[in-house]
C-alpha cells in the first residue's frame, strides 16, 4: 500500500505524527489549547521539529501544561526550569510560559472557556485555507492580526501574529493542508 500524501513541510516521525493526528484538526480542550498557545511561543526564532522533539519533556517540565499550576510558578520553580536541559531555556520564554496562564485563566473567567473565546474569532467553524503549494500559504493574515493584537491587550507574551497564524493552524481553527495531502479534509 503506497504511502499517503502529505504536506511537504514533514520530515521525520515527530512531523508525521503531529501532521497526521493534530495539525489543523479543531480542538476545543482548553487543556489543549494552552499546550498549544505555549508550544507556539517556545517555537519563536526556533524550528516546529525542535518544539515537537522537546515536547514531552516540556510536558513534564510544565506540570502537564496546567495552566493553574503554572501560573503559581515563582522564581524557584523559574530557576529550576532554566536548568532543565530537555526544554526551552529561554528566560524570556519561561517568563511568558507564567504570564499566559495567568492571562488564559482570565479569558476563561470571561468568555466561559478558552475555547468559547478562541472559536468565536471563526465564528465556531474551521477555516479550510485550499492553498496549491506550502509556498502559496502567508505566515499572517488579518485573522491572525487581530486575534495578537486581543491578546497583547490581555496581557499574553510571545503572542505575534506568525505566532497566532501558526496556533491557529495548530488548534484547528485552520486547515492548510495543501490540496493533495491525504489530510486535507
Amino acid at each position: 500500500m503506497p504511502e499517503k500524501k502529505r504536506c511537504g513541510w514533514v520530515r521525520d516521525e515527530y512531523d508525521r505524527h503531529y501532521h497526521d493526528t493534530e495539525w489543523g484538526v479543531p480542538e476545543h480542550d482548553d487543556r489543549k489549547l494552552f499546550e498549544f498557545l505555549i508550544l507556539e511561543g517556545m517555537q519563536a526564532g526556533l524550528t516546529w521539529n525542535l518544539i515537537l522533539k522537546r515536547r514531552e519533556a516540556m510536558r513534564e517540565a510544565f506540570d502537564g501544561f496546567d495552566y493553574e499550576v503554572i501560573a503559581g510558578y515563582g522564581e524557584e520553580k523559574k530557576a529550576e526550569l532554566m536548568q532543565n536541559q530537555g526544554i526551552i531555556r529561554n528566560r524570556r520564554k519561561i517568563d511568558a510560559l507564567v504570564t499566559n496562564a495567568a492571562a488564559f485563566m482570565a479569558v476563561q473567567r470571561e468568555f466561559g472557556s478558552f475555547d468559547a473565546y478562541l472559536w468565536n474569532w471563526v465564528d465556531g467553524k474551521p477555516i479550510k485555507g485550499g492553498w496549491k503549494a506550502e509556498a502559496e500559504m502567508p505566515a499572517t493574515s488579518p485573522l491572525s492580526d487581530a486575534l495578537s493584537r486581543d491578546l497583547k491587550k490581555r496581557g499574553f507574551k510571545f503572542v505575534g501574529s506568525t505566532i497566532c497564524y501558526s496556533y491557529l493552524q495548530a488548534a484547528g481553527l485552520l486547515n492548510d493542508h495543501v490540496e493533495g495531502c491525504a489530510f486535507a479534509g
